[in-house]
């Protein structure tokens, strides 16, 4: 036999309130819940009355589960003043406000660019080798979720795995620890995302992938002023970042506009790198400034940043890059390796790597 919900309210009209009203008219029965022999009930009365009405309560209990069909009855007084009702909202730990330590992550770097095609992720790419080289515990994360180009330039491929479904294992080459949406995705398949899907997929890539004990985590972020640069200073302390441009004036008015951002979201600068800052002709010598020449380094005594280097425009870089290998790990003594472990020295010297 079914015991229905009107059998239900029929037994608990039997009992009343200390004014007189059965619990039932008062509105004292709450959240009633008749299914499969089962009832729950919660009983709301006045604080004054609590003890008197656990009387009531024990037998409206007992009284149920004297009915035919019922297997348990769980009813459950609860007592406020109506000037203060209680708030059945569930409880959650209040989040916490303002950048936070990533755990296990001593530094953060944020390797940024005011437009594209400056060569922001063979940049990264070789600071985070170079940093490694220098005996660093370094991690590199491709945040540039639009153009992610890292897993092609540290030769990593496949996708990563995920022991419970919830943590994410990153990849590893060259010495450093890398995670990219590109490895998630297919090569020629486009990211089409809005805003809080890419603040999404950085939180998770930042907090959920399993970096280990790192002393530098290095950002490759998208180009421009947009929702990653935000989420990354407003969710992680980040201890600095490092603004790379050409020479060229058009790229040095997009690359003042990220330094104003860095700004305004309060993270330093730490320094800035001209790249393609020259480009020497393999067959007779030549020197020829392409895009100009000595552009950043002016920039950066106008801000009073450190110029941290000047980067040729070099065939060997990016081959390099393009063949999996970065030319700080493929090709350690060129001379253009120098000048990323150069760079990487200098970081750590000033504490920010």
């Amino acid at each position: 036999m079914t015991i229905s919900r009107e059998a239900v309210l029929e037994v608990l009209r039997k009992f009343s309130l200390p004014g007189g009203a059965d619990i039932v008219s008062a509105g004292a029965v709450r959240a009633l819940n008749v299914e499969q022999g089962y009832i729950r009930f919660v009983l709301e009365v006045a604080p004054e009355s609590a003890k008197a009405m656990e009387v009531v309560r024990a037998e409206a209990e007992a009284a149920l589960k004297a009915l035919d069909g019922v297997g348990q009855v769980s009813a459950v007084m609860t007592a406020h003043s109506a000037s203060a009702p209680p708030d059945l909202k569930p409880q959650r730990p209040a989040e916490p406000k303002g950048p936070q330590k990533i755990p296990g992550i001593e530094r953060i770097i944020a390797v940024a660019s005011g437009k594209g095609g400056v060569g922001k992720s063979t940049v990264a790419a070789n600071l985070a080798v170079a940093l490694a080289a220098e005996g660093r515990r370094v991690g590199l994360l491709d945040a540039d979720v639009y153009g992610p180009s890292q897993p092609r330039m540290l030769g990593v491929s496949g996708r990563p795995s995920s022991p419970d479904g919830k943590t994410i294992l990153p990849m590893r080459n060259h010495g450093v620890t890398m995670m990219s949406l590109g490895l998630m995705t297919q090569e020629d398949e486009a990211v089409v995302w809005r805003g809080p899907m890419l603040m999404g997929a950085l939180q998770q890539m930042l907090t959920q992938v399993q970096w280990g004990a790192l002393d530098v985590l290095i950002v490759d972020l998208p180009p421009g002023t947009g929702d990653v640069q935000m989420t990354l200073a407003q969710k992680a302390h980040v201890t600095g970042a490092v603004i790379v441009s050409t020479p060229q004036d058009i790229a040095l008015l997009d690359a003042r506009k990220g330094i104003d951002m860095f700004n305004k979201l309060n993270v330093k600068i730490v320094g800035m790198i001209e790249n393609m800052s020259t480009h020497i002709c393999s067959q007779c010598g030549h020197e020829e400034h392409v895009f100009g020449h000595g552009g950043v380094r002016a920039e950066a005594e106008k801000l009073g940043v450190p110029l941290l280097a000047e980067i040729p425009l070099s065939m060997d870089i990016r081959m390099a890059a393009d063949g999996g290998a970065p030319i700080v790990a493929s090709n350690p003594t060129a001379p253009q390796s120098m000048a990323f472990r150069a760079v990487a020295r200098s970081l750590i010297d000033g504490g920010n790597a």
